[in-house]
């Protein structure tokens, strides 16, 4: 495997596979809880890709996926781009700061773009803090009608490998 690109060290403590259980609720739907992955790999570039696939808890029907690029820039800032096979797309710019325990990554969204048939998205704010072997998920958007950020998703995650 290649060795970590020297700018995505802080990000070091993301890398691998993560499974949990999370929750989720929005004004519009009924509450749900999910069965959720998250992939973190690299390939010793200045970036991490991620995979993130979700489940219903209770019935195992699919429920999200998406899949994206978190690049560390030199000057510790980020840069986050996702794709998602509904038709949204992501750009985010933030930060990242190491903690006694891990990582803590906060990103907001410069731009969402939507294909013609994809549901209104017009902002998104994203957290993921690495706590040892724990992952949180957490995930804010203004879509469908309500132009502030709403709490839509958290996430707990535990490392596979």
């Amino acid at each position: 495997m290649a060795e970590l690109h020297m700018q995505c060290e802080t990000l070091a403590p993301l890398l691998g596979t993560w499974q949990g259980t999370g929750v989720g609720h929005y004004p519009t739907i009924d509450d749900f809880t999910y069965v959720e992955e998250l992939e973190f790999g690299h390939v010793g570039k200045p970036f991490v890709s991620m995979i993130q696939r979700t489940r219903n808890r209770v019935t195992g029907e699919p429920l999200h996926a998406e899949a994206g690029y978190l690049r560390a820039l030199p000057d510790g800032q980020l840069e986050f781009t996702i794709a998602q096979p509904s038709g949204v797309t992501e750009i985010h710019l933030g930060t990242m700061r190491a903690s006694d325990s891990g990582l803590v990554i906060e990103l907001t969204s410069e731009q969402v773009s939507l294909t013609p048939t994809a549901k209104e998205v017009t902002s998104v704010r994203r957290e993921l803090t690495v706590n040892g072997t724990t992952l949180i998920s957490e995930l804010w958007m203004a879509a469908v009608g309500y132009g502030e950020l709403v709490h839509h998703l958290r996430g707990e995650l535990i490392r596979q490998d």
